[in-house]
């Protein structure tokens, strides 16, 4: 059963802006990455979601629910994270999060404790002379109190430290295998790649891709770090006509795309010391996704 359902999605803003007829489900139980760079479409897409814009061409759905029919139902019961957070800067974390529970109808405030001691989180000051990363914990706080089922996070650990960006990442793996369903927009590879089973890759507003962490690795560029005998060989080698660069010493990076045969028969008129294959960061394949270029 799809948790989250999104049908020939359209939303034109002119001038190629906005997303078009973008289709993709996430599975119940299932961690998806929705990734793409700054004016892609995902907070657009997220926004269809949270019902807090009227879908005018397609359909998107939250756990079978209309997304603007059904918005305050869906805004009420899911975890919500936004990419730009908008506190009520002139109260305390404390007021602000009891304020959350209180709309919710929350009476126990364990789960939300149990995640305010997690990232370290004093609510106690003014929302207003806390630092971004702090305003984001009260942001997961709000997100996760009420155990939700489902979670809708935009840049979840923006502003974050390293150490709180692992401890995001242990939680949602905890939430994984808890049967909860998150749909996670992430500029954070290392989040995505460890905690996502799937991933789709949003370019312009139109779906790039959409497959398994682990296939898209697969179909993907393949890189090696080739160590010659001599650098005479290495420099001759990136003579040979593949997308060579000199590594350094007798190394050479090389990167081949279904021509893994033709490598090895090149590398056999070499004496070769050694041969390695980097693995291929998920950052790597999205940036194929857009041509070497950060946005598009």
């Amino acid at each position: 059963m799809n948790a989250i359902e999104i049908k020939n999605l359209t939303r034109d803003y002119g001038a190629d802006k906005g997303i078009f007829d973008l289709s993709f489900s996430v599975e119940e139980g299932e961690v998806f990455g929705f990734l793409g760079p700054n004016g892609a479409g995902k907070t657009t897409t997220i926004r269809h979601l949270m019902g807090f814009i009227r879908q005018k061409t397609g359909n998107c759905s939250v756990n079978g629910l209309n997304c603007w029919e059904r918005r305050d139902e869906i805004q009420k019961s899911l975890g919500y994270i936004p990419g730009e957070l908008s506190l009520f800067d002139d109260i305390s974390g404390s007021d602000y999060l009891r304020f959350i529970a209180d709309y919710r109808g929350l009476k126990d405030l364990s789960r939300m404790n149990a995640v305010i001691e997690r990232f370290e989180l004093n609510p106690k000051g003014k929302i207003k002379k806390m630092s971004k990363g702090m305003k984001q914990k009260v942001g997961i706080a709000a997100a996760f109190m009420h155990d939700p089922k489902i979670y809708i996070l935009d840049e979840p650990t923006s502003g974050l430290d390293p150490l709180m960006q692992s401890r995001f990442i242990d939680l949602i793996t905890e939430e994984r295998r808890r049967g909860k369903t998150v749909l996670m927009s992430s500029h954070t590879f290392e989040e995505v790649e460890k905690t996502c089973r799937r991933v789709g890759i949003i370019r312009a507003g139109r779906l790039a891709a959409i497959d398994s962490v682990d296939a898209l690795k697969a179909k993907q560029l393949k890189k090696y770090t080739v160590t010659f005998e001599n650098s005479d060989d290495a420099r001759k080698f990136c003579l040979e006509g593949f997308d060579a660069a000199p590594a350094g010493g007798n190394s050479v990076n090389v990167t081949v795309e279904n021509k893994v045969g033709k490598l090895i028969t090149a590398l056999a008129k070499y004496n070769v010391m050694n041969l390695s294959a980097p693995q291929l960061a998920l950052e790597e394949i999205f940036m194929q996704y857009y041509g070497g270029k950060k946005n598009a």
